[in-house]
């Protein structure tokens, strides 16, 4: 079982893990819920979601315990926290106890710890194991963290269908229960191997195959969601929805079979063993050097060049772009060169105007469809985000798949990634309508989902592969911070035009507030608008700065294929 085909069973334990572990996406089934009974205003609870993310802030300890832990020892710690934060929340909204709001701030901080700590554990699964193909394996397990909510409320609709409660139960429990699953390959893996151009070439049917299924699977739970009002047919769905999870286990060996080699994909017109974006452990040294000579010869020309215009000065702007360039893909930054590098502060701004704003979307997208008047669909647009998410962590694969025929680099897509998020809030502010609101759910959707996936695989092309488990989640403390800043803003905006539905009374703020009317998220949507603009104009200078060493490499590939055909 773990002969060769180990980093495949290692592969899908992380798929499992990330599946089952996208807890913090389901917040806003239960949040009306917890607000009702902690009797709190929306900003209090907009400090509970922000409470959950600030757990991100300490993820860092996650990468540094990998250090001196076993995995499956910090496995089982993440376990434990999501345990407890998550079932003494259930114990509360089910009034079996009571506490005082500054405790179920921090148990949502504790559970918001153990999100982060699954997270890292499957990205040092990915990247020690497909040390070549880190970008696909990475895409294509953070994918599945996108349709935790899709299959938690499958789960919660096969018990009963009249309970949102019962999904902080579920975020106890589930995560137990997959941890004990992906125990034994963890315990078993195999030691990593570099992999020779005939295995890279195999693997590129393996890595086809394991998405299009991926794909299939979140257009059955999208598709077939909406019949699931009956817990019979959730049962049904949801029976569905684990044998094509399960079948992710089985299609390597498919796939690698001889009876199948005659349907696998032809290497020669695709191959990701060209892929523009592997970093072949091997030939990096070589490339390290040849890529340092590479950049000095093209500063000097740009020197020479910009020697020349008009009157002898560089442009300010030109200066700072070009001022500390990252020049080579790979290269291992320790924590004080990270914070010191202009690329990781527009990639931190990045992040921090585009992909955290549209969390902190989806935290609020029960109280927004309350608002609007559409409270019953609530579920079905928790859903909707959660897959949309799912399929832009998917198309995070893209740069690979498509580098042999386009080559762009990782950074420009990220950025071209970010434009439709400020479309979607400017078309919410515009209109209220039930298709407006889920036609911008679907484009923050994909939006996010294709930030959080190819975030990973950018770190570790820009500030080393090695250093990923501490330097992604110093990266991700802009979540807690962009939840706090950009939830206290929604939530100052909802509380202050909050006004009993039953009369005109203004409302203390010691009570809780409800807000009903286009008014309550307008000025909220135009703020949010402007703000996911600021991070596409730092995506797009990012590019612009990082162009330039996704070139070189492309260029040194090239050469270097020529030398060896």
């Amino acid at each position: 079982m773990f002969g060769e085909s180990g980093k495949w069973v290692i592969l899908i334990a992380s798929i499992w893990i990330q599946a089952f572990t996208g807890t913090n996406f389901d917040f806003s089934s239960y949040s009306s819920d917890l607000k009702s009974v902690l009797q709190i205003t929306q900003l209090q609870l907009n400090y509970l979601s922000v409470a959950s993310d600030m757990g991100k802030a300490f993820g860092w300890c996650s990468g540094l315990s990998l250090m001196y832990l076993p995995l499956w020892v910090v496995l089982f710690m993440a376990t434990f926290l999501g345990f407890f934060g998550y079932g003494i929340q259930w114990l509360v909204i089910q009034r079996l106890i009571t506490l005082p709001y500054i405790l179920v701030f921090f148990l949502c901080l504790v559970a918001g710890c153990s999100i982060c700590w699954f997270n890292t554990i499957c990205y040092v699964l990915c990247i020690r194991h497909f040390t070549a193909n880190r970008s696909l394996a990475l895409s294509l397990s953070i994918s599945f963290n996108g349709v935790s909510a899709a299959l938690y409320t499958l789960i919660a609709n096969a018990i009963t269908s009249n309970d949102d409660n019962l999904y902080l139960l579920l975020n106890a429990l589930v995560p137990v229960l997959i941890s004990f699953m992906a125990l034994i390959p963890i315990l078993h893996q195999p030691q990593p191997q570099s992999d020779s151009a005939d295995t890279l070439r195999r693997d590129t049917s393996v890595f086809l195959c394991l998405n299009i299924l991926a794909l299939i699977t979140g257009l059955y739970l999208l598709l077939l969601y909406s019949l699931s009002s009956t817990p019979a047919l959730a049962r049904v769905i949801l029976a569905g929805a684990v044998f094509l999870l399960a079948l992710l286990l089985f299609l390597p060996q498919i796939v690698h079979s001889r009876e199948w080699s005659c349907f696998t994909v032809p290497t020669t017109s695709f191959s990701l063993y060209d892929s523009s974006f592997t970093l072949v452990d091997e030939h990096y040294d070589e490339i390290h050097k040849e890529l340092i000579s590479v950049h000095e010869d093209s500063t000097a020309r740009n020197g020479s060049s910009q020697g020349i215009m008009r009157g002898g000065k560089k442009c300010w702007f030109v200066s700072v772009l070009d001022r500390e360039q990252i020049t080579v893909l790979g290269e291992e930054h320790s924590t004080r060169l990270l914070l010191s590098r202009w690329d990781f502060w527009l990639y931190y701004m990045a992040y921090f105007c585009g992909g955290t704003i549209g969390l902190v979307y989806s935290n609020n997208l029960g109280q927004i469809a309350q608002s609007l008047g559409h409270n019953s669909q609530t579920s079905s647009l928790v859903t909707l985000y959660s897959t949309c998410s799912f399929f832009g962590r998917l198309l995070a694969a893209a740069p690979d798949f498509l580098s042999g025929k386009i080559h762009f680099a990782r950074t420009g897509w990220f950025a071209a990634a970010l434009v439709p998020t400020p479309i979607a809030f400017i078309l919410l502010a515009i209109s209220g309508s039930g298709a407006a609101l889920h036609i911008g759910t679907s484009l923050i959707g994909l939006s996010s989902g294709f930030v959080f996936s190819a975030a990973v695989s950018i770190t570790s092309e820009l500030f080393g592969p090695n250093s990923v488990g501490v330097n992604h989640n110093i990266l991700i403390t802009n979540i807690p911070l962009g939840s706090c800043l950009y939830g206290l803003l929604a939530a100052l905006i909802y509380d202050s035009n909050a006004v009993m539905s039953s009369s005109h009374e203004i409302i203390s703020l010691r009570e809780m507030s409800m807000c009903m009317g286009r008014k309550c998220y307008l000025q909220t949507f135009i703020w949010w608008a402007c703000i996911s603009m600021v991070g596409l104009v730092s995506s797009f200078l990012l590019f612009i700065r990082t162009r330039q060493a996704y070139d070189n490499f492309e260029r040194n590939k090239n050469r270097n294929r020529t030398q060896t055909t």
